[in-house]
């Protein structure tokens, strides 16, 4: 099934619109037009990054009437230290949302307790026993973070339990809204929100800014629980890693200004546990960017969760304890690479059984062996290879989950909806989700998922494809083109980094590095100009040994070596030079 890569170069834009652009160069003017702003002043205020936001409470307009009902009950229970619970969900957007939440309500005096659920014994979501079991300790209110909005029968659960519920998720609205206290969700018309693809913590922040603003926060007047007053700009750095972890849409402005202010965050933050964090990961502060979140320290938080508890990474996020935050950080530089091994043997397995297998449309696969906090990676990484949908399941006796990934073309919550009635619960993206299923509907929900892609990607061509931005000749890579396509940072999902074909580079070295040999590292000629260095992670089988002349694709980063800035292509696929 895997093939070779299409390389798919974006058409020029007219000339004349590019003279528009000013105070740039083509290049990146190219790109700004390529991620579809072809109007100038757009263009600068994306490059600005500025908070559209900032200035209104919550960035809500219009109808917001299930804002001031959840803002007004969370004020009275902190003025009657009612015990109120902060229920998130066990990944990094989760975590993170349930750290600045409970960070919050503690600053203005609440009496709060965390709670995420166990992956394994409890599942995605709200569940009524635990509601249950947290009214029985007191718990009066309820506010959910990353989650909730397709619990509808777990929230009746909660209310017969004698809780107020206030759900805030960011999740795709199923076809009943949960009748809960107050539910704040960007995609509901009655919220009003200007932007509707906000993170879940994303959200939580929106709530936490506008507790601290009702209560005077950073206005002359401090919050006056037993924890140290904290200002909303404090908690940028949980936003930015939430937002960047649970790919968020990084071309929306308000989740790239809230990553941008929470990377400057990131990179002095006063956490004791993101601090230890970024050591085991071998991040220096002061150049930590969106990239680092995604795979060195979101990869570490979301590792509590699949293979043991969230409540470790929660820890690490909240404690004031030097040696504890180096403690927990350990143990999630652990658990990640166990995960890291966990993932590739599942992923083998599967490949080899995809091999043999006739060419479909979807991928579907499952055995028992596999954990339940593996299967969306396995799925994520099976997508990247075969360039299909992927729907891993985590086999149990009589019920199965199953994390689900899917490509442009193929919305797989909107099929998981056509296909409810053999499902016990579903939820999710247009590309990512997951459902639980009785196993005896397995056969069919196969049989129905792939009927369903097929008809929906039967006009595309099933490769996996490069987008590049343009062609650059060999004499425009320099470091003062990548210092400024740096203005795209943050960049990430939706606004990915600028990426570039140069055809003919003479091969001066090659030699593969890394464990077992995987990267390949190159020195490429430049008729008359200085060589350029070239990494290429996870390229080394692709490599053609013997060339004398490469095509490459390539992101053109900045290698700091020895107090010396030099230009260097991080490269994306490499060919045999085409001429």
């Amino acid at each position: 099934m895997p093939g070779l890569k299409r390389w798919q170069t974006a058409p020029a834009a007219p000339p004349d619109l590019l003279a528009r652009y000013r105070a740039m160069s083509a290049v990146l003017a190219q790109t700004l037009y390529n991620r579809g702003l072809t109007d100038e002043t757009i263009a600068a205020r994306f490059l600005q990054a500025d908070d559209p936001a900032a200035g209104g409470v919550l960035g809500f307009r219009g109808k917001r009437l299930s804002i001031d009902r959840a803002l007004s009950r969370i004020r009275q229970a902190i003025k009657s230290r009612e015990l109120i619970a902060v229920y998130g969900d066990f990944d990094a957007d989760g975590v993170t949302s349930t750290a600045l939440l409970m960070q919050t309500l503690r600053s203005l005096g609440a009496n709060a307790v965390a709670y995420i659920p166990h992956r394994v014994d409890e599942g995605y979501g709200l569940n009524s026993d635990a509601l249950i079991r947290l009214a029985r300790q007191g718990v009066k209110l309820v506010i959910t973070v990353d989650c909730g909005i397709r619990s509808s029968v777990e929230v009746e659960d909660g209310k017969a339990s004698g809780l107020d519920i206030i759900v805030t998720d960011h999740h795709t609205i199923g076809p009943d809204i949960p009748d809960a206290y107050a539910v704040i969700n960007p995609k509901l018309d009655d919220v009003a929100y200007t932007e509707d693809m906000l993170a879940g913590v994303g959200v939580a922040f929106r709530l936490a800014e506008a507790l601290l603003t009702i209560a005077g926060v950073g206005t002359g007047r401090n919050g006056t629980g037993p924890n140290a007053p904290v200002l909303a700009e404090d908690l940028l750095d949980l936003v930015a890693i939430g937002t960047v972890a649970d790919l968020a849409p990084l071309n929306r402005l308000e989740n790239r200004a809230l990553v941008k202010r929470g990377l400057a965050m990131l990179n002095q933050t006063k956490r004791p546990g993101l601090r230890a964090l970024a050591e085991v990961a071998g991040l220096k502060p002061g150049s930590i960017n969106a990239s680092s979140i995604g795979f060195a320290i979101g990869p570490r938080i979301n590792a509590a969760g699949r293979l043991d508890s969230a409540m470790i990474a929660y820890e690490l996020l909240v404690t004031r304890d030097d040696a504890r935050a180096a403690d927990l950080a350990l143990q999630l530089q652990n658990l990640n690479l166990q995960r890291q091994e966990l993932t590739r043997q599942a992923q083998e397995m599967i490949r080899g059984q995809l091999l043999t297998a006739e060419d479909e449309p979807l991928i579907f696969a499952g055995d028992p062996s596999f954990k339940p906090g593996i299967v969306g990676l396995v799925a994520g990484r099976l997508v990247e290879e075969f360039y299909r949908p992927a729907i891993i399941l985590e086999q149990g006796e009589t019920e199965s989950r199953a994390s689900c990934r899917s490509i442009p073309g193929f919305d797989i919550t909107s099929a998981l909806d056509q296909c409810a009635d053999l499902l016990v619960r579903h939820g999710g993206h247009a590309q990512a989700a997951g459902f639980t299923v009785v196993n005896q509907n397995i056969p069919a929900l196969r049989e129905r998922l792939t009927a369903l892609a097929r008809q929906a990607l039967e006009a595309q061509e099933l490769a996996p494809t490069i987008d590049i931005d343009m062609e650059l000749d060999a004499r425009a890579i320099a470091l003062e083109l990548a210092v400024e396509l740096q203005r795209l940072d943050p960049t990430g999902h939706s606004n990915p980094p600028p990426t570039f074909v140069t055809r003919g580079l003479r091969v001066l070295e090659h030699r593969l590095v890394g464990k077992d040999e995987r990267h390949v590292r190159l020195k490429l000629g430049r008729n008359g100009l200085p060589p350029v260095d070239a990494i290429g992670f996870h390229l080394a089988e692709a490599y053609p040994n013997d060339a004398a002349r490469v095509d490459v694709v390539y992101q053109l980063e900045i290698n700091e070596w020895n107090g010396q800035r030099t230009p260097q292509l991080n490269l994306v696929d490499v060919r045999r030079a085409s001429s």
